[in-house]
């Protein structure tokens, strides 16, 4: 690739990046019922309401599953995954480019989990008495992967075990899940 390419590149994965990011997080916030009136959340539904609300006539919400959130953030994936082939001079086909569309995804969810329980835990320390609107949400978010493993697990001296066991699961999932299924795609790229 030329220097232009590298830059159009950068372009791409930054800007479909926040975009998907944007999705997922609409995806996520509707999923764990956070705060509507939370600035944040405002933000976020305020921005994906343009695309998702003429598509939730045709994808339904599954329960608190926002289908029409994760088609969008799966289609823009999958787009972002043509655009960068493209730009490289290279053709995948549509079995590649949905393999890696979901693995790309998956990536999202994984990382985006990831600074959350961080920065729960960076929070726990120093930020008990933030009124900043983010601290409610990261513990809404992180509730569902937290709270299962904090009752399952035990609490010796009131040190909370579940954060560093949920990282490890997701850097798991990285390895056995995530690292095979970018191989797939990528094998599936090269004929």
């Amino acid at each position: 690739m030329n220097y232009f390419a590298n830059a159009g590149a950068i372009l791409i994965e930054v800007v479909f990046g926040a975009v998907v990011l944007l999705f997922v997080l609409r995806v996520l916030l509707q999923w764990v019922r956070a705060n509507f009136y939370n600035p944040i959340c405002q933000f976020v539904y305020k921005a994906t309401n343009p695309v998702l609300m003429p598509l939730r006539r045709v994808l339904r919400p599954v329960r608190n599953l926002d289908t029409a959130g994760i088609a969008v953030a799966y289609v823009l994936e999958c787009l972002k995954i043509w655009l960068l082939a493209a730009l490289g001079g290279m053709t995948l086909g549509l079995g590649a480019t949905l393999v890696l569309g979901v693995a790309d995804l998956l990536s999202v969810l994984i990382g985006l989990y990831f600074v959350l329980i961080l920065a729960r835990v960076i929070l726990s320390w120093v930020g008990r008495d933030s009124y900043h609107p983010i601290v409610p949400l990261i513990a809404q978010l992180t509730q569902p992967l937290l709270g299962p493993l904090r009752r399952m697990l035990p609490q010796p001296g009131g040190f909370d075990f579940s954060p560093m066991v949920a990282m490890l699961g997701l850097m798991l999932a990285r390895a056995l899940i995530l690292a095979p299924l970018t191989d797939w795609g990528r094998a599936l790229a090269l004929g």
